[in-house]
């Protein structure tokens, strides 16, 4: 049933009506749910791990169209409180009901921070929080704020653990399209977008095969113990060539690992089954050209945007010196992106 203490979308800061309403759309939750990579994990964590469940309250934030709440309620649980702010809450509602879970999951349309449970606690917190970059948009402070005001000590998260990766890619051929187009846009020399191309992650779909270095952990974090000051972070890392060739760019993926007897791991590597979130690509404003054995050293750091903290402002720091000591081939760099 809707909270009458829930926050009237209105009312909110202009970015966070954008990030509420844009979850209202129909296409958003048919991607999430066909990307079976995600929504398979989180079955899988939930029906191998049933002993956990079985009589247990749970909290479902950010809970879209219900189905994590019903695999929830599936598992075993007692009772699903499952929260969301967007209006997709309405069709969730009538989807718990013709999937006759109506007694045993509550659904809840607010702001979890502006709304007050209908229980003091609640034994485990799941949530599809993640987002672009991991932690671009997404949920996660709401999720740690359910688990510093509602979980019981003891109490379970899923996903609870999170890995970041960073590598290098061969990627010279979309380079060149993304690039070059700006100087000839149907006769007319549009260059000046060339550094807004360049400064711009890319999400995209990146093949395995495009991978020229080893990958890195660059960040790790335990969702049970992790503050939100503790999500700024920077971090150094490695990249060894495993092969001789152009580097062109940088992508950032990661991995959610999920609690129980039989772990459940969510990757989003190139190396995975695709999923939604893809993975993120940097272009680097210059070329490095790699012989097997080469080691990039450098730096990656993060943090929320001060305009928008649901936006992140990052920086990427690199130093290339080549195994051979040929100077031509050293360089250094740095990427910003910066919103404004």
């Amino acid at each position: 049933m809707a909270s009458d203490s829930a926050t009237d979308k209105a009312t909110l800061p202009f970015t966070e009506q954008h990030y509420f309403s844009s979850y209202d759309h129909f296409g958003i939750h048919e991607e999430m749910l066909k990307d079976t990579t995600r929504t398979l994990s989180y079955r899988s964590a939930m029906y191998k791990n049933k002993d956990l469940f079985k009589d247990k309250i749970v909290l479902d934030v950010g809970c879209g169209t219900g189905i994590l709440s019903m695999f929830a309620a599936k598992a075993g649980a007692k009772h699903v409180y499952s929260v969301d702010m967007s209006n997709i809450i309405e069709k969730a509602k009538e989807i718990v009901s013709l999937n006759g879970f109506e007694d045993k999951i509550t659904l809840i349309q607010g702001k979890l921070e502006d709304i007050t449970l209908p229980v003091d606690t609640v034994d485990i917190i799941v949530s599809e929080w993640m987002g672009y970059f991991l932690l671009y948009e997404s949920m996660l402070d709401t999720v740690l704020y359910a688990r510093d005001k509602y979980l019981v000590e003891g109490g379970l998260i899923l996903p609870d653990k999170c890995n970041m990766y960073i590598a290098g890619i061969e990627d010279g051929q979309y380079k060149g399209e993304k690039i070059h187009f700006w100087e000839d846009v149907y006769g007319f020399d549009y260059s000046p977008f060339i550094d807004v191309a360049m400064a711009e992650p890319l999400v995209d779909t990146v093949e395995n095969n495009s991978l020229i270095t080893t990958p890195y952990k660059f960040f790790e974090f335990d969702i049970n113990t992790v503050t939100k000051e503790q999500l700024a972070f920077h971090s150094k890392f490695e990249l060894e060539a495993i092969d001789n060739d152009l580097c062109h760019a940088y992508i950032v993926y990661w991995d959610a690992i999920f609690p129980g007897k039989e772990t459940v791991t969510l990757p989003t590597g190139p190396m995975n089954n695709y999923t939604h979130w893809k993975q993120t690509v940097f272009y680097m404003d210059h070329v490095l050209d790699l012989k097997k054995g080469d080691k990039i050293q450098g730096s990656i750091a993060s943090r929320p945007n001060s305009h928008n903290p649901r936006e992140l402002d990052i920086e990427i720091e690199w130093n290339l010196e080549t195994t051979s000591k040929d100077k031509s081939r050293d360089k250094t760099g740095k990427y910003n992106y910066f919103m404004r």
